[in-house]
């Protein structure tokens, strides 16, 4: 099994480059041995960047997961099983995508307090994000109200942890969030990955976090439009 190490790197901005080898190599990209590597996946793009060895480099495209994470590339034939390597992870991309995707969590956090929204989709993309909510009363939603709250949290100097929960710690809190997903998990996997957003949100997370909410900056709704009954699709950069 891989060790995946994006894990238990907290905060997730400025990835530092990592040595690691070459496990497998199919026609798409490779395999490594271990891998910093974020995989796309729960609405967050997944990393790229580029792999050298002593003779040979390759750009990697969108890092995607599995039981081994897959860097894909152009040509992956140009490394053998056994090479040792150097990964630099685009530090750019992976910083946007960490702070973005720790702002979708106070998002989702404050319209659920708010309005009782339940987040049943989101994707982070370039520039922006979008987030679909489900309402018990759509009709509540009030585009100033949500954009202030989100901004005074994120202005809030929030610290943001990871701590290693078990099933029933997580399913038995009071204030976590987002645990409907749980189920899907294997029984086998005993403790997940608990991501805290101090008086903000609790919430079990595979993502990349910043250490504190004071790296992000205020959200700008930008659009709000109806997905069908008691749905909105909220865009914001």
């Amino acid at each position: 099994m891989q060790e995946k190490l994006h894990m238990n790197q907290h905060p997730g901005i400025d990835p530092p480059p990592f040595h690691t080898i070459v496990k497998e190599i199919c026609d798409e990209g490779i395999h490594l041995e271990q891998t910093y590597c974020y995989p796309r996946g729960g609405g967050q793009p997944g990393d790229t960047g580029t792999i050298f060895s002593t003779d040979h480099s390759s750009e990697f495209g969108e890092a995607t997961s599995g039981e081994y994470i897959l860097h894909p590339m152009e040509e992956p034939s140009v490394f053998s099983i056994g090479d040792e390597v150097t990964c630099n992870i685009d530090s750019d991309r992976r910083n946007r995508n960490t702070r973005m995707h720790t702002a979708q969590h106070i998002f989702s956090a404050l319209a659920n307090e708010i309005y009782g929204a339940e987040t049943v989709g989101n994707q982070i993309s370039d520039g922006y994000t979008r987030i679909d909510l489900w309402f018990p009363d759509r009709d509540q939603f009030d585009v100033e109200e949500i954009s202030e709250a989100v901004n005074s949290a994120i202005r809030s100097n929030a610290e943001v942890s990871i701590h290693e929960w078990d099933r029933q710690t997580i399913l038995s809190h009071e204030k976590m969030r987002h645990t409907k997903f749980m189920d899907r998990i294997p029984s086998s996997i005993e403790y997940l990955r608990v991501v805290e957003i101090e008086d903000i949100d609790l919430c079990p997370c595979g993502g990349t976090h910043v250490s504190n909410t004071s790296d992000i900056s205020d959200i700008t709704i930008t659009n709000s439009r109806s997905k069908g009954a008691g749905k909105l699709r909220i865009t914001y950069e």
